[in-house]
């Protein structure tokens, strides 16, 4: 069962089973709209730039809030913002959420949309929908929970149960997840928010994530409330819901389901961050068909292939070396075209390699294509192309500092990615293959 506090809300901290500490009193506020904070609670005013919204301070949070002896693992609010700063660029946070999509090929999905929603909640929210097989009450709860992961074969990219809280806080302080999802003949839909607005203006020292659950009924053919626990339960999460939502009515909340045929889930990030200027990071007006990430001087290249990794279209095109069969990524209504890096090249070649640590052959066998893009030695591109598992790692890596318009494409799987999939551990077999390529990438040139 889940962890819930004195007000009946998801707590999301839990290490081992153990719950947190409880949260500050409520007191009878069930969290509803009329609700008043007291005085004493200093409202802070929205931050809306992502590298500025660490700095605030909790309600008593030098206080003891668990009238309780027992050892407790508490995550403060602070730890989502700490946590997603591991994606240095907005793409990489959409990938985690992409990932997410491929991976549940395996349960039928066909497609992932990327795209806009104007004017949610006064501005424009992003918003990631797959048509898998969607998440039970028990799944969405782990999908907003920290290291709960059921990912464990060797053909899936998510592994460590982080990737959706790291991403999604990247983009946007609040995000909406509704999932419809079957298990064992039961069709449940549930509805959840992870808000960072929420957490930081009401001043909690800890987690909350307020969710609500309904079941298929077969008599009447809708969607009943699921009380997992209580009314009271139920009302209070609820009511967060829709405090903290852009949405006012429970009708207009489940409403967003009409957008799912079957099972699947659609994930709504809201309240998109700013850069320093007070534009959003993310920039949907340029060019209606693409999303580009606002500020960034475009580059110029001579190759068909080089574009500007600024471009949403560009960046997902190559994302993958292989997509699932039959699997299509569609953004802002258009089909992205697979990209194969490998199939750009002039004068390949392919070059094995077996990476040795003591003597020892560590993995299988890793192939290289490596060759020119059209334009070199004059491109000011190069480097290789590291993918994990099909997805990419690292993009034109420079293990060397010329080599102008040198590529190379390969797929390592005996190395572990970090979590946020933008670079590998660095243990012994990464640092043979680095001086390995270096020596590949001079040889060649």
């Amino acid at each position: 069962m889940e962890d819930l506090n004195a007000s009946g809300f998801l707590e999301i901290g839990s290490i081992n089973g153990l719950r947190n500490s409880s949260l500050p009193e409520m007191r009878n506020s069930s969290l509803n709209p009329s609700f008043q904070w007291s005085t004493s609670h200093k409202v802070l005013p929205p931050c809306r730039q992502f590298w500025k919204a660490g700095d605030y301070s909790a309600v008593d949070a030098t206080q003891p809030t668990s009238k309780t002896y027992q050892n407790r693992m508490r995550v403060h609010p602070k730890f989502l913002h700490s946590n997603a700063t591991s994606h240095k660029w907005a793409f990489s946070a959409i990938a985690e959420l992409l990932d997410n999509a491929v991976d549940e090929a395996c349960n039928g999905a066909t497609s992932v949309i990327i795209d806009k929603i104007a004017n949610f909640g006064g501005s424009h929210a992003l918003l990631i929908q797959d048509d898998g097989g969607g998440m039970d009450p028990e799944s969405i709860r782990h999908c907003m929970s920290f290291g709960f992961s059921n990912k464990q074969s060797n053909s899936s990219i998510g592994q460590y149960g982080n990737g959706f809280k790291t991403s999604t806080m990247r983009l946007g302080p609040d995000v909406l997840v509704f999932s419809r999802g079957c298990k064992e003949r039961s069709l449940t839909q549930s509805v959840g928010i992870l808000s960072y607005t929420f957490l930081r203006q009401t001043g909690c020292d800890d987690v909350l994530v307020p969710m609500v659950d309904y079941n298929f009924n077969p008599l009447t053919r809708g969607f009943v409330r699921m009380i997992r626990h209580s009314d009271k339960h139920f009302r209070d999460n609820l009511s967060a819901l829709l405090r903290w939502s852009p949405f006012s009515k429970e009708e207009e909340l489940l409403n967003q389901f009409n957008h799912i045929k079957g099972c699947g889930t659609r994930i709504i990030v809201f309240n998109l961050w700013q850069n320093d200027n007070g534009d959003p990071e993310l920039d949907f007006d340029t060019n209606e068909k693409d999303i580009l990430i606002s500020g960034t001087p475009k580059a110029r290249h001579n190759s068909r292939f080089a574009k500007d990794l600024n471009e949403g279209h560009a960046y997902a095109s190559i994302l993958y070396l292989r997509l699932p069969e039959n699997f299509k990524i569609f953004l802002r209504g258009h089909l992205v075209d697979p990209h194969y890096i490998a199939e750009d090249l002039l004068y390949k070649q392919c070059i094995k390699y077996k990476p040795q640590v003591a003597g020892t052959i560590e993995s299988e066998e890793i192939g290289t294509v490596i060759g020119f893009l059209n334009g070199a030695p004059h491109l000011d591109i190069h480097g290789f192309n590291i993918y994990h598992r099909c997805r990419l790692i690292m993009p034109f890596w420079r293990v060397v500092h010329k080599c102008r318009g040198v590529v190379g494409v390969l797929q390592v799987d005996c190395l572990k990615p970090t979590h946020d999939k933008q670079d590998f551990e660095k243990s012994d077999i990464f640092h043979k293959l680095e001086n390995r390529l270096k020596d590949m990438a001079l040889e060649y040139w």
